[in-house]
């Protein structure tokens, strides 16, 4: 399945409206819209709508989506030239808006220039490394649809890896590397090497070349914590060393409540 399907996004008679119907297995074990999900669905979306591929996409979470409700995306084309559309996409439950999002979208492969400069770190291949267990009751989760593997924890240098893949997924695709670069407050977790719970204020996702892969490296790197937020960068690399994706954050990081408190 492709990654539309794989969310369960529908699109309506109107090419400009879509709809999510929000299920467990794209919610985090909390019972919410996991962020990346909510991303990756606008994203394939507007790449539905206007026929052309995200370069980027930048998304501000507002409020929460739990099941069984449905989401519906409304798709926005601001301004259309030759090359790229400048898009957005503002999805709400009823009245209640869950995010919006603002991306560019189009192509220019014809241009016969590229590099990429970042490294990929060096870490042992997926096969053979300890799977990433959930903190909570993942049995009816996204995580429930993910194969993660610990490849790098490095707290005093604010690093984290995880190969991760997604079984039931063909190929990757801006929308599911969209949900794979929704990691920051993961990694804010394990830099402060204190358990935390981490809400997601933004997500920018930035597209590169897209090649076929079954893992995807989720190279995990804090650049700060101050003021109670948190702020990194995920880069998402393919097997053969391509990286094809960055996605940056900012969260909230919150702490558990003791036992007993309200």
């Amino acid at each position: 399945m492709d990654a539309q399907e794989w969310l369960g996004l529908q699109p309506t008679h109107n090419p400009m409206r879509w709809y999510l119907p929000v299920t467990p297995g794209i919610c985090t074990g909390h019972r919410f819209l996991f962020g990346g999900c909510a991303l990756g669905a606008a994203i394939a979306a507007m790449e539905g709508s206007t026929g052309r591929p995200v370069i980027w996409a930048t998304a501000q979470y507002l409020s929460y989506a739990r099941p069984p409700s449905v989401v519906d995306i409304d798709i926005t084309i601001a301004s259309e030239g030759r090359n790229t559309t400048q898009a957005r996409a503002v999805a709400h439950v009823g009245n209640t808006e869950i995010l919006t999002v603002n991306a560019a979208l189009g192509d220019r492969s014809s241009l016969a220039l590229s590099g990429q400069w970042p490294e990929m770190p060096e870490v042992d291949p997926p096969e053979g490394l300890p799977h990433r267990e959930g903190r909570w009751n993942v049995e009816d989760s996204i995580l429930a649809r993910l194969d993660q593997r610990w490849a790098l924890q490095d707290p005093k240098a604010g690093r984290t890896a995880l190969w991760s893949r997604m079984p039931d997924l063909l190929e990757a695709s801006a929308s599911s590397l969209a949900v794979l670069g929704d990691y920051v407050p993961m990694g804010l977790s394990q830099a402060l090497d204190v358990d935390t719970m981490s809400n997601s204020l933004d997500n920018t996702l930035r597209v590169g070349t897209i090649v076929a892969t079954d893992w995807v490296l989720i190279d995990i790197r804090i650049d700060l914590v101050s003021r109670g937020f948190g702020h990194g960068v995920v880069y998402l690399w393919a097997t053969d060393g391509t990286l094809m994706a960055t996605a940056s954050q900012s969260a909230i990081i919150r702490t558990p409540k003791p036992e007993g408190s309200p």
